[in-house]
């Protein structure tokens, strides 16, 4: 039997990789500091324990293992990442925990290793039209990314390429896209755009009125987690080492956004855009490269995602009545 280590299978795309690997047969070790809020772990063996801590980390990760996935991270939504207010934590919390898995990987033999970068690593001056954003790998450098979160994935990308050159480790990386679904954070003030509309427009009573930072024209795609998975998995069982983009190329503007998900949610409601962190104007995920070496493209359509998305989110809402 195959094994495989999640690092953030406490998180919302790691408990979601736990029951994709359960689901092929492996054996599954997870590692977070709490359990998944929204359902039982499927892991064989679950670690609560801070990955900060070198020594936790080699006891997690085990010998020889077949795949190690590292989602573990410091993050949020835009009113965690761009208020200015943790990026200390996020900087050193995040880095501190790529330092220890990186060393620990080599020691431990570990077969392949994923590692989650993010979208927000690229240049901010080449996200500044939110018609034409450019996103494609090679634009990554000179480097200039909008955050503090941003910087920091860049560095630890940079952190496991350089293991993987001067000690063969056998690192995958791909650079997520707003990943969203079912059991993700949607009210705990580290929500992404997905879930806090749905939130916001299932809490709205009809005809009301909901609150968007910036005048909602800044543009982003959004991914199903189901396809994020999907190509995840296929990145480390290939001989690609990447970074690739892992995302969707339909891109929407956030106040278009939140009319799709009014139209899901069968309400009519006014958009009030008010001064508030959000990042900046354009990302939209380029697949070009991912698409050839891989051949790997989205299922889920933005409206069929979402549909799920917001049943989940209202569902779990005590405001409304489902």
């Amino acid at each position: 039997m195959k094994t495989a280590v999640v690092l953030g299978a406490g998180g919302f795309i790691g408990s979601h990789l736990v029951k994709r690997l359960k689901n092929e047969g492996f054996w599954v070790k997870g590692a977070d500091l709490k359990y998944p809020e929204y359902s039982k772990s499927e892991a064989d063996e679950f670690v609560v324990g801070d990955l900060r801590d070198i020594t936790v980390v080699r006891n997690v990760i085990t010998d020889n293992c077949d795949e190690l996935y590292q989602l573990a991270a410091d993050m949020g939504g835009a009113g965690y990442i761009f208020t200015g207010e943790h990026d200390a934590d996020v900087m050193h919390n995040s880095a501190q925990i790529n330092i220890n898995v990186s060393k620990v990987a080599v020691e431990k033999k570990v077969k392949a290793l994923f590692y989650s970068s993010s979208a927000c690593i690229y240049p901010e001056h080449n996200q500044t039209d939110p018609e034409n954003p450019t996103c494609a790998e090679h634009t990554a450098y000179p480097a200039q990314p909008d955050s503090e979160y941003g910087w920091e994935k860049l560095f630890s990308e940079r952190l496991y390429l350089s293991y993987k050159r001067n000690y063969g480790l056998n690192v995958k990386i791909a650079r997520y896209h707003n990943i969203y679904g079912p059991e993700g954070a949607w009210n705990n003030g580290k929500e992404k755009a997905p879930a806090a509309l749905c939130r916001k427009i299932a809490e709205a009573p009809e005809n009301g009125a909901i609150e968007i930072w910036g005048d909602g024209k800044q543009t982003r795609s959004f991914l199903f987690i189901d396809d994020c998975l999907d190509a995840t998995t296929r990145l480390i069982r290939s001989d690609k080492s990447g970074p690739y983009n892992i995302g969707s190329e339909e891109m929407i503007s956030i106040n278009e956004y939140a009319k799709l998900i009014m139209q899901i949610a069968k309400k009519t409601l006014e958009i009030n855009n008010i001064k508030g962190p959000e990042g900046v104007r354009g990302r939209c995920s380029d697949n070009k490269l991912i698409e050839k070496d891989l051949n790997w493209k989205p299922h889920f359509t933005l409206k069929a995602g979402m549909e799920i998305h917001y049943k989940w989110i209202a569902t779990q809402n005590k405001k409304v009545l489902v």
